[in-house]
C-alpha cells in the first residue's frame, strides 16, 4: 500500500494548483499546503476512506481561511491589486507546467482576477465545481453548508462571473501569433502598427503595490495603451530586453531594463486584437520569475 507521504507527494500538484487559484499569489499557496501537510502528518491516514478527498477538502478550507485574511489586507493596497504571475514553461515553472496546470480550467490571470469578485466560500465552491468537477456533497462538506446552500452558492458565482466576462476561445498558437506581432512592432519602434493589434476598447491594469510608479485606476482605450507601452522604449532605449514566456499557461512578455526583471505582462486576446493588459510591476511579485530566469541564464 502507498504509505502517507507518497500520497501526499503524489496529490501536492492539484492541492498547489487549486490554494494558488484560490489565492493568486503562490507563495500563499506554499503556505496553505505546507499547513495541510502537518495536518495530514498528524492524522491517522488508515482510517481516511478517500486520500485525494480528503487532502482536497483541507486544502480549500485552509485556503478559505488564507483568503478571509488576504482580503483585509488587500482592502488596505495601494493600486489595483493583481495576481502574482508564475513561469508555466519548461525549467522556469515551480516543478513542471503540471504542478499548476494539472487539473483542468483556466489559470490565466484575467480568470483569476475575475475571481476576486467571488467572496471565500463562492470561489471555493466555484473552483471545486467548475475546476475539480467535485460533487455537491463534498463541496457542502468543505463549505459546512447543506447542499441546496451549495448549489445556491455555485450558480450566483457561476452567474456573477458570466455577465461581465466575455470568454475568447482562441488557441495557443493564434495568442503566440498576435503577441509576437505586438512585440516585434514594439521593438522596431512602430507605434501605429502596434495601435493596430490593440482593440479599441482595450483595457490595461497595472499592479506597483504602492513601490513603483503604476497607472491608479484601470486605463482604457487601445491607442492610449499602446502609447504608454511604446514609451518603454524610447525611455529606456538600449537597456530594455523583451522577452516572450509561458506565463500561467499562455504566451505572455518579460521586460527587463538594465537587466533587471521590471515587469511581467499578460494580456487577453480575441483571436484578432489585444483586449485586456495585465502589468505586474509589484518587485514582491516578481521576485520567484526573476530568481529562476536568472537561475536558467547560468
Amino acid at each position: 500500500m502507498e504509505d502517507a507521504s507518497a500520497i501526499f507527494v503524489r496529490l501536492q500538484p492539484r492541492m498547489l494548483g487549486m490554494a494558488y487559484r484560490m489565492l493568486g499569489s503562490l507563495s500563499e499557496a506554499e503556505d496553505v499546503v505546507q499547513d495541510v501537510w502537518l495536518r495530514w502528518h498528524d492524522t491517522d491516514v488508515g482510517k481516511v476512506d478517500n486520500a485525494e478527498a480528503w487532502l482536497v477538502s483541507a486544502t480549500m478550507r485552509c485556503a478559505i481561511d488564507h483568503l478571509r485574511l488576504a482580503r483585509r489586507a488587500r482592502e488596505e493596497y495601494v493600486g489595483i491589486w493583481l495576481p502574482e504571475p508564475v513561469l508555466t514553461d519548461g525549467a522556469d515553472a515551480p516543478s513542471t507546467p503540471e504542478q499548476l496546470h494539472e487539473a483542468a480550467g483556466d489559470l490565466s490571470i484575467a480568470f483569476l482576477t475575475v475571481l476576486e469578485r467571488l467572496s471565500p466560500d463562492a470561489r471555493a465552491a466555484f473552483l471545486l465545481h467548475e475546476v475539480l468537477e467535485a460533487g455537491y456533497p463534498q463541496i457542502a462538506d468543505v463549505l459546512g453548508k447543506s447542499e441546496a446552500a451549495t448549489r445556491q452558492i455555485v450558480h450566483r458565482a457561476k452567474k456573477q462571473l458570466r455577465e461581465p466576462r466575455p470568454v475568447y476561445a482562441v488557441s495557443g498558437e493564434a495568442h503566440r501569433h498576435i503577441l509576437q506581432g505586438f512585440v516585434d512592432r514594439l521593438a522596431r519602434g512602430d507605434l501605429e502598427g502596434m495601435k493596430a493589434l490593440m482593440s479599441e476598447s482595450a483595457t490595461l491594469l497595472g499592479d506597483g503595490g504602492g513601490v513603483v510608479t503604476s497607472v491608479p485606476e484601470p486605463m482604457h482605450g487601445g491607442d492610449r495603451i499602446a502609447a504608454l507601452l511604446f514609451a518603454a522604449t524610447l525611455r529606456y532605449k538600449h537597456d530594455l530586453r523583451l522577452e516572450l514566456a509561458m506565463l500561467n499557461a499562455k504566451p505572455g512578455l518579460l521586460r527587463f531594463v538594465g537587466g533587471r526583471l521590471e515587469s511581467a505582462q499578460s494580456f487577453d486576446i480575441d483571436g484578432d486584437r489585444i483586449q485586456r493588459v495585465h502589468v505586474q510591476l509589484n518587485p514582491a511579485k516578481l521576485q520567484r520569475i526573476a530568481r529562476r530566469r536568472v537561475a536558467h541564464l547560468r
